[in-house]
């Protein structure tokens, strides 16, 4: 590649950049969170074309939610600085947002010129719908067919009742976001053999609602390469996004791999057996991310630990009282006929404060026909939040409530329970130290990229015995130093056998 001809190949991703840094801050804030608009950075964009394997001579590309060209404009550049240079590159861009368009087809025409000094044919489209209707429509459907995929997905909830879910069921897709809808179509319309790079939020890897995603995915396709991204503001900085991102790269084929190229941001690449990213034990198909030989050794000793829920006898519910349903029952503060209601804001340092005067939430619900079967009897039980908030340092978050008469556990809680009724002291403090270690948050982590802790998520966790957890609970740690240094013993083989 001549100077010139190096120059317009990264010119097109060059004014792309500029267009998103001038456009971006002017989006109107409820129309970017509706559409899901996070423009990609250009770092970012040749970052991801640059995970493609060999080109195909005939390059047939689709860009869905395409915005203003910049992986399309980053794709272009990659493949024209390749040694063997493709003859022939074919780009179709979705974007529903007409303001975009705009600003897309000038990126295509830089492309076009780029391509052209080298010698390579251009031909592109822009298709001006929405890329899940579309995609589900039988005439339309027939002509997309593709050898490549570069995607930035929108990120938002898919309504159970809406067009798009009806759409995806038509195609065979169960999904709940928009971003895991596009990569799934994307995957669909790829020809055998054909690669697709995305960058989406690391949601996906775990939990139950992302669950018929990952067994199409992974049935679907082999996972070549993932990078995860260390600070939940790498990404997107310009845009203040706080989603957890991964970059990964697949290829239409229905036999995995026998490796996984593991990376984060700031690491070197790890090569991983397929079967330590996904378990082929595990039902629920959960992606883990051990990106280094620390990760890979912390999940190992979790994994080893002898018991699941079911094996300790006991169980995790998520909280009955809905509030906004229960909203004519709710009570500031307790009296005659109410029972004590127990929300996040009521747990503080791996105990529960009951009552709090001035309390924005409620402290009472009142116990009538319709609450008295949303209430726990009286007893003691251990409570995580579902959501830790953004300043909270770890994920599980936990504390040991001990009621004298029944309560309701609002919805925003998970509560561990013996088959309905309370948890022995030792137990409970013993579970509380366990899920409040710093081994765990880490664990935890390596497989889930939200602030969302699933009751599923909980279930799935390994704990020490039934009398390694009462154990913990005798010695009663009254700091996380100390909960830290126990949980490690715990971990060790020597400490595992004196106390087993």
């Amino acid at each position: 590649m001549n100077k010139m001809s190096k120059l317009l190949a990264h010119l097109a991703t060059a004014r792309a950049d500029e267009v998103r840094l001038a456009v971006s801050p002017k989006l109107d804030v409820s129309r970017r969170s509706k559409l899901g608009q996070f423009m990609t950075p250009a770092p970012i964009a040749e970052r991801m074309a640059s995970m493609f394997g060999p080109m195909p001579q005939e390059i047939r590309l689709i860009d869905a939610g395409a915005g203003i060209g910049a992986l399309t404009a980053a794709f272009i550049a990659e493949a024209l600085s390749r040694p063997a240079k493709p003859a022939s590159i074919s780009v179709t861009c979705f974007e529903v947002d007409e303001d975009m368009t705009v600003h897309l087809a000038d990126t295509l025409e830089n492309c076009a010129l780029a391509c052209a000094s080298n010698g390579v044919t251009f031909r592109s489209q822009i298709i001006r719908d929405d890329y899940i209707l579309a995609s589900s429509e039988p005439l339309l459907a027939k002509s997309f067919s593709f050898n490549r995929a570069i995607l930035n997905p929108p990120y938002g909830k898919i309504n159970s009742a809406s067009r798009w879910r009806s759409a995806l069921r038509q195609s065979g897709i169960e999904t709940v976001n928009l971003y895991s809808a596009f990569v799934a179509l994307a995957v669909k319309q790829l020809e055998d053999g054909g690669e697709l790079v995305a960058i989406t939020p690391r949601s996906f890897c775990n939990g139950p609602y992302y669950e018929p995603f990952r067994h199409y995915l992974l049935s679907n396709t082999a996972l070549l390469e993932l990078l995860v991204f260390e600070s939940r503001k790498k990404a997107f900085a310009d845009d203040d996004v706080l989603q957890e991102n991964v970059i990964f790269l697949a290829r239409k084929d229905k036999t995995h791999s026998p490796t996984v190229r593991l990376k984060t941001d700031a690491s070197e690449t790890r090569h991983v057996p397929m079967d330590q990213v996904v378990r082929p034990s595990d039902p629920h198909a959960f992606i883990r991310l051990a990106v280094s030989n620390g990760d890979a050794d912390l999940a190992s000793r979790i994994q080893e630990l002898p018991c699941t829920l079911a094996n300790l006898g006991i169980k995790v519910s998520t909280g009955r009282v809905v509030d906004f349903r229960a909203k004519h029952h709710l009570r500031k503060e307790s009296g005659e006929d109410t029972a004590p209601l127990i929300y996040p804001g009521h747990m503080k340092d791996a105990g529960v404060v009951w009552p709090i005067e001035g309390f924005r939430k409620h402290n009472a619900i009142a116990v009538d026909d319709y609450t008295r079967p949303q209430l726990v009897p009286a007893g003691r039980y251990v409570l995580t939040k579902r959501f830790s908030a953004k300043e909270e340092r770890r994920r599980i978050v936990a504390s040991v409530y001990n009621t004298s008469q029944a309560a309701g556990i609002e919805n925003h809680l998970n509560y561990f329970h013996d088959n309905g009724s309370g948890l022995s002291m030792e137990l409970a403090v013993g579970l509380t130290a366990y899920l409040n270690s710093t081994v765990v948050d880490n664990y935890f982590r390596l497989f889930s990229g939200h602030t969302q802790v699933n009751a599923t998520d909980l279930r799935n966790l390994h704990y020490p015995s039934r009398p390694q957890l009462e154990r913990l609970g005798q010695l009663a740690p009254s700091s996380q130093e100390a909960i830290d240094i126990l949980i490690a013993e715990l971990l060790s083989q020597r400490i595992r056998q004196e106390i087993a």
